[in-house]
C-alpha cells in the first residue's frame, strides 16, 4: 500500500524543530523551504518570517508562505501567525518546558488551522533531545474538519558550533519518517547570529517514494 498524503506543503509533518528557548529583545528573519518528493511528483514549499521577542519569554513571529505544486505553478499559499512561550529559564529544571502557538489562513480560502504544542529540550553532556508534541484542528472551505496530531524529534551532537549532527523523527497522519540533519551557528557581536538547517526525512509509509528535503537560515539580531 502507498503512501498517503493528507496535504502536500501546510499537512507536510516535516518542518521545523522548535525549542523551547526565547531570547530577550531578540528580533529575527527566517527562510525556510520543503522539497518533498514522491515517484511522480514534487511539491516545493517556502515561507519567510519576521519575528520579535515581546518579553524575555514571549516571541511572536509573522509568516508568508508560497509554494510550487505538481502543476509548477508556483504562488502564495497562505498567512501563518505564531507564538512561542517559555515556560522556564534555561537550565533551571531537569529539562526545559514551552509552549508554542499558531494561526494559520489560506490564501484566497476560507480555510483554516489552529496548532499548539508543548516544546521540550535536555541536555545530556554533549548532546541535546528535542521533542514537539502538536495538535492540530484545520477548519473551513474544502477541507473535513478534523484533528491531527504531529510528533517532532532531534536527537543533536553539540560537535562544534559550527557543525552539529542530528537524527530526526517525524510522525503524523499516515507519515512516519526519519532522516540524518545538520545544524549550524555562526554567532557575530552581542546576540546576532547566522542559524542554519539541512535535513533528509525518508518517509517510511510504504512502497511509495515520500523523501522530504529540509533546509532553513535564520538570523537573529
Amino acid at each position: 500500500m502507498g503512501a498517503i498524503w493528507p496535504a502536500w506543503a501546510d499537512g507536510n509533518p516535516v518542518d521545523k524543530v522548535y525549542h523551547p528557548l526565547v531570547v530577550a529583545n531578540e528580533r529575527k528573519v527566517e527562510w525556510r523551504l520543503t522539497s518533498r518528493q514522491s515517484d511522480d511528483k514534487n511539491v516545493l514549499a517556502q515561507r519567510f518570517a519576521y519575528g520579535q521577542a515581546i518579553t524575555e519569554y514571549l516571541i511572536i513571529e509573522a509568516y508568508i508562505s508560497a509554494e510550487r505544486d505538481e502543476s509548477d505553478d508556483f504562488g502564495l499559499q497562505g498567512f501563518e501567525l505564531e507564538a512561542r512561550y517559555m515556560l522556564t529559564d534555561q537550565g533551571q529544571y531537569w529539562a526545559d518546558w514551552g509552549v508554542l502557538f499558531e494561526f494559520e489562513k489560506q490564501h484566497d480560502s476560507n480555510t483554516f488551522e489552529v496548532t499548539s504544542g508543548l516544546l521540550f529540550e535536555k541536555e545530556f553532556v554533549h548532546t541535546s533531545l528535542t521533542l514537539n508534541a502538536l495538535l492540530i484542528y484545520e477548519w473551513g472551505a474544502n477541507v473535513q474538519n478534523e484533528v491531527e496530531t504531529e510528533f517532532r524529534l532531534q536527537y543533536r551532537y553539540r560537535f562544534m558550533l559550527e557543525v552539529q549532527p542530528a537524527i530526526e523523527i517525524y510522525t503524523g497522519q499516515d507519515f512516519v519518517g526519519i532522516g540524518p540533519a545538520f545544524i549550524g551557528v555562526h554567532r557575530y557581536e552581542g546576540i546576532k547570529q547566522l542559524k542554519w538547517e539541512l535535513a533528509f526525512i525518508a518517509g517510511l509509509n510504504g512502497k511509495d517514494k515520500d523523501n522530504t528535503l529540509r533546509f532553513a537560515l535564520e538570523y537573529e539580531f
